[in-house]
Protein backbone atom coordinates (compact mmCIF):
# COMPACT_ATOMS: atom_id res chain seq x y z
CA UNK A 1 0.00 0.00 0.00
CA UNK A 2 1.76 3.21 -1.29
CA UNK A 3 2.52 5.88 1.39
CA UNK A 4 0.30 8.70 -0.88
CA UNK A 5 -2.82 6.69 -0.02
CA UNK A 6 -5.38 8.62 2.17
CA UNK A 7 -6.81 7.35 5.10
CA UNK A 8 -10.05 6.80 3.19
CA UNK A 9 -8.33 4.41 1.18
CA UNK A 10 -7.17 2.85 4.46
CA UNK A 11 -10.48 2.83 5.72
CA UNK A 12 -12.56 1.05 2.87
CA UNK A 13 -9.68 -1.34 2.29
CA UNK A 14 -10.85 -3.43 5.37
CA UNK A 15 -14.32 -3.43 5.97
CA UNK A 16 -14.89 -6.80 7.22
CA UNK A 17 -13.60 -8.96 10.24
CA UNK A 18 -11.86 -11.59 7.38
CA UNK A 19 -9.95 -8.53 5.84
CA UNK A 20 -8.55 -7.25 9.16
CA UNK A 21 -7.67 -11.08 10.37
CA UNK A 22 -5.32 -10.97 7.62
CA UNK A 23 -3.49 -7.93 8.24
CA UNK A 24 -3.04 -9.40 12.00
CA UNK A 25 0.07 -10.89 13.12
CA UNK A 26 -1.90 -13.58 16.25
CA UNK A 27 1.42 -12.52 18.74
CA UNK A 28 2.96 -14.68 21.72
CA UNK A 29 6.40 -13.43 22.79
CA UNK A 30 6.39 -13.72 26.57
CA UNK A 31 9.46 -15.65 28.09
CA UNK A 32 6.91 -17.96 30.20
CA UNK A 33 4.40 -18.84 27.42
CA UNK A 34 4.18 -22.59 27.25
CA UNK A 35 4.20 -25.15 24.35
CA UNK A 36 0.31 -25.62 25.16
CA UNK A 37 -0.35 -21.87 24.89
CA UNK A 38 1.80 -21.98 21.59
CA UNK A 39 -0.45 -24.90 20.38
CA UNK A 40 -3.64 -22.47 21.58
CA UNK A 41 -2.32 -19.88 19.50
CA UNK A 42 -2.46 -21.89 16.23
CA UNK A 43 -5.91 -23.39 16.99
CA UNK A 44 -6.94 -19.50 17.08
CA UNK A 45 -5.10 -18.50 14.01
CA UNK A 46 -6.78 -21.46 12.16
CA UNK A 47 -9.94 -20.46 13.38
CA UNK A 48 -9.95 -16.81 12.42
CA UNK A 49 -7.80 -17.21 9.54
CA UNK A 50 -4.90 -14.81 11.11
CA UNK A 51 -2.58 -13.47 8.60
CA UNK A 52 0.41 -15.07 10.66
CA UNK A 53 1.52 -16.30 14.45
CA UNK A 54 4.48 -14.51 15.55
CA UNK A 55 6.30 -16.23 18.13
CA UNK A 56 10.05 -16.92 19.70
CA UNK A 57 12.90 -18.84 17.27
CA UNK A 58 12.22 -21.66 19.94
CA UNK A 59 8.50 -22.32 19.19
CA UNK A 60 8.99 -22.33 15.32
CA UNK A 61 8.64 -25.81 14.95
CA UNK A 62 5.73 -26.50 16.81
CA UNK A 63 3.98 -23.74 15.46
CA UNK A 64 4.66 -24.49 11.79
CA UNK A 65 3.90 -28.60 12.83
CA UNK A 66 0.12 -27.13 14.31
CA UNK A 67 -0.61 -24.79 11.40
CA UNK A 68 0.29 -27.58 8.29
CA UNK A 69 -2.32 -27.38 5.54
CA UNK A 70 -3.20 -23.73 6.55
CA UNK A 71 -2.83 -20.82 5.02
CA UNK A 72 -1.46 -18.94 8.11
CA UNK A 73 1.98 -18.26 8.03
CA UNK A 74 4.63 -18.85 10.49
CA UNK A 75 6.87 -15.77 11.66
CA UNK A 76 9.54 -15.25 14.35
CA UNK A 77 11.60 -12.62 16.17
CA UNK A 78 15.49 -12.16 15.77
CA UNK A 79 17.53 -10.12 18.65
CA UNK A 80 14.43 -9.56 20.56
CA UNK A 81 13.87 -7.53 22.28
CA UNK A 82 17.01 -5.73 22.69
CA UNK A 83 18.60 -5.26 19.14
CA UNK A 84 21.91 -5.73 20.54
CA UNK A 85 23.01 -8.67 19.15
CA UNK A 86 25.98 -9.23 16.65
CA UNK A 87 24.86 -9.10 13.02
CA UNK A 88 26.23 -12.60 12.74
CA UNK A 89 24.05 -14.05 15.67
CA UNK A 90 20.82 -12.06 14.26
CA UNK A 91 21.44 -13.27 10.42
CA UNK A 92 21.88 -17.10 12.43
CA UNK A 93 18.90 -16.57 14.61
CA UNK A 94 16.81 -15.70 11.17
CA UNK A 95 18.28 -18.74 8.87
CA UNK A 96 17.39 -21.04 11.67
CA UNK A 97 14.17 -19.88 12.30
CA UNK A 98 13.33 -19.96 8.23
CA UNK A 99 14.89 -22.99 8.04
CA UNK A 100 12.56 -24.39 10.37
CA UNK A 101 9.73 -23.01 8.32
CA UNK A 102 9.51 -19.25 9.04
CA UNK A 103 8.34 -17.12 6.68
CA UNK A 104 8.27 -13.87 8.12
CA UNK A 105 11.53 -12.32 10.29
CA UNK A 106 10.82 -9.02 12.96
CA UNK A 107 14.28 -8.47 13.67
CA UNK A 108 14.77 -5.41 16.71
CA UNK A 109 17.01 -2.43 14.83
CA UNK A 110 20.44 -2.03 16.88
CA UNK A 111 18.90 0.76 18.55
CA UNK A 112 21.86 2.34 20.92
CA UNK A 113 24.29 2.39 17.53
CA UNK A 114 21.13 4.72 15.44
CA UNK A 115 21.17 6.83 18.66
CA UNK A 116 25.01 7.07 18.35
CA UNK A 117 24.26 8.27 14.84
CA UNK A 118 26.22 5.29 13.61
CA UNK A 119 24.00 4.91 10.54
CA UNK A 120 26.44 3.09 8.66
CA UNK A 121 26.43 0.29 10.97
CA UNK A 122 22.23 0.32 11.10
CA UNK A 123 22.12 -0.20 7.35
CA UNK A 124 24.92 -3.13 7.44
CA UNK A 125 22.82 -4.61 10.01
CA UNK A 126 19.76 -4.52 8.52
CA UNK A 127 20.91 -5.03 5.22
CA UNK A 128 22.70 -8.24 6.29
CA UNK A 129 19.50 -9.65 8.00
CA UNK A 130 17.36 -8.74 4.79
CA UNK A 131 19.45 -10.40 2.56
CA UNK A 132 19.44 -13.47 4.06
CA UNK A 133 15.46 -13.67 4.72
CA UNK A 134 15.00 -12.49 1.29
CA UNK A 135 17.62 -15.71 -0.63
CA UNK A 136 14.88 -17.20 1.50
CA UNK A 137 11.95 -15.96 -0.13
CA UNK A 138 10.49 -14.49 3.29
CA UNK A 139 9.59 -11.05 4.21
CA UNK A 140 11.26 -8.89 7.18
CA UNK A 141 10.12 -6.21 9.89
CA UNK A 142 12.18 -4.07 11.35
CA UNK A 143 11.13 -3.01 14.58
CA UNK A 144 12.20 0.77 15.49
CA UNK A 145 11.11 0.91 19.33
CA UNK A 146 9.71 4.22 18.42
CA UNK A 147 9.23 5.03 21.97
CA UNK A 148 13.02 5.03 22.78
CA UNK A 149 13.39 7.82 19.73
CA UNK A 150 13.02 11.09 19.01
CA UNK A 151 10.55 12.38 15.86
CA UNK A 152 14.47 12.59 14.15
CA UNK A 153 15.71 9.27 14.85
CA UNK A 154 12.74 7.33 13.73
CA UNK A 155 12.73 9.22 10.66
CA UNK A 156 16.11 7.88 10.03
CA UNK A 157 15.35 4.75 11.38
CA UNK A 158 12.74 4.41 8.81
CA UNK A 159 14.51 5.44 5.71
CA UNK A 160 17.67 3.43 6.49
CA UNK A 161 15.10 0.21 7.20
CA UNK A 162 13.75 0.82 3.70
CA UNK A 163 17.20 1.68 1.85
CA UNK A 164 18.81 -1.69 3.78
CA UNK A 165 15.85 -3.74 1.78
CA UNK A 166 12.95 -4.00 4.79
CA UNK A 167 9.51 -4.78 3.61
CA UNK A 168 8.70 -3.22 7.19
CA UNK A 169 8.91 -0.86 9.38
CA UNK A 170 7.43 -2.01 12.49
CA UNK A 171 6.78 0.65 16.21
CA UNK A 172 7.91 -1.57 18.39
CA UNK A 173 8.37 -4.60 20.56
CA UNK A 174 6.02 -4.35 23.09
CA UNK A 175 8.38 -4.97 26.05
CA UNK A 176 10.13 -1.95 26.87
CA UNK A 177 7.28 0.24 27.81
CA UNK A 178 6.39 1.38 24.27
CA UNK A 179 3.29 1.00 22.75
CA UNK A 180 2.01 2.00 19.10
CA UNK A 181 1.01 5.23 18.68
CA UNK A 182 -1.20 6.95 16.07
CA UNK A 183 1.16 9.49 15.74
CA UNK A 184 4.23 7.08 14.96
CA UNK A 185 2.26 5.29 12.86
CA UNK A 186 1.07 8.31 10.53
CA UNK A 187 5.14 9.41 10.85
CA UNK A 188 6.19 6.15 9.55
CA UNK A 189 3.70 5.82 7.35
CA UNK A 190 5.10 9.38 5.92
CA UNK A 191 8.73 7.98 5.52
CA UNK A 192 8.61 5.22 3.73
CA UNK A 193 6.61 3.36 0.91
CA UNK A 194 6.73 0.17 2.32
CA UNK A 195 4.45 -1.87 4.69
CA UNK A 196 4.26 0.04 8.14
CA UNK A 197 3.30 -2.37 10.95
CA UNK A 198 1.92 -0.92 14.59
CA UNK A 199 2.48 -3.46 17.28
CA UNK A 200 2.32 -3.19 21.23
CA UNK A 201 -0.64 -2.03 22.95
CA UNK A 202 -3.21 -2.95 20.21
CA UNK A 203 -6.18 -3.90 22.67
CA UNK A 204 -9.17 -3.34 20.70
CA UNK A 205 -11.19 -2.72 17.86
CA UNK A 206 -10.92 0.73 18.05
CA UNK A 207 -7.38 0.58 18.82
CA UNK A 208 -7.05 -1.38 15.63
CA UNK A 209 -9.49 0.96 13.64
CA UNK A 210 -7.14 3.47 14.70
CA UNK A 211 -3.93 2.28 13.33
CA UNK A 212 -5.05 1.41 10.18
CA UNK A 213 -6.72 4.91 9.57
CA UNK A 214 -3.03 6.12 10.25
CA UNK A 215 -1.29 4.38 7.88
CA UNK A 216 -0.61 0.61 9.41
CA UNK A 217 -0.74 -2.32 7.12
CA UNK A 218 -0.29 -5.09 9.21
CA UNK A 219 -1.17 -5.14 13.01
CA UNK A 220 0.70 -6.92 15.85
CA UNK A 221 -1.37 -8.25 18.96
CA UNK A 222 -1.49 -10.82 21.43
CA UNK A 223 -5.92 -9.73 21.38
CA UNK A 224 -6.28 -10.03 18.41
CA UNK A 225 -9.50 -13.08 19.09
CA UNK A 226 -11.17 -10.64 21.25
CA UNK A 227 -10.43 -7.59 18.63
CA UNK A 228 -12.23 -9.37 15.58
CA UNK A 229 -15.20 -10.79 17.88
CA UNK A 230 -15.61 -6.65 18.75
CA UNK A 231 -15.07 -5.65 15.30
CA UNK A 232 -17.74 -8.67 14.12
CA UNK A 233 -20.15 -7.76 16.46
CA UNK A 234 -19.88 -4.20 15.71
CA UNK A 235 -19.55 -4.72 11.97
CA UNK A 236 -22.26 -7.30 11.56
CA UNK A 237 -24.92 -5.10 13.92
CA UNK A 238 -24.61 -2.17 11.32
CA UNK A 239 -25.20 -4.28 8.40
CA UNK A 240 -28.86 -6.09 10.26
CA UNK A 241 -29.21 -2.12 11.20
CA UNK A 242 -29.95 -1.10 7.46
Amino acid sequence: MSSQNSAADRKSAIQTWQQLAAIIDHTLLRPEATADQVVRLCEEAREFSFGSVMVNSARVALAVSKLQGSAVKVGAVVGFPLGASLTNVKVFEAAEAMKLGAREIDMVMNIGALKSGDHDFVLADIRAVAEAVHAQKALLKVILEAGLLTNDEKLVACETSEKAGADFVKTSTGFLGGVATVEDVALMRRAVTIGVKASGGIRNASDARKMIDAGATRLGTSSGVSIIREWRAETEGKSSAR
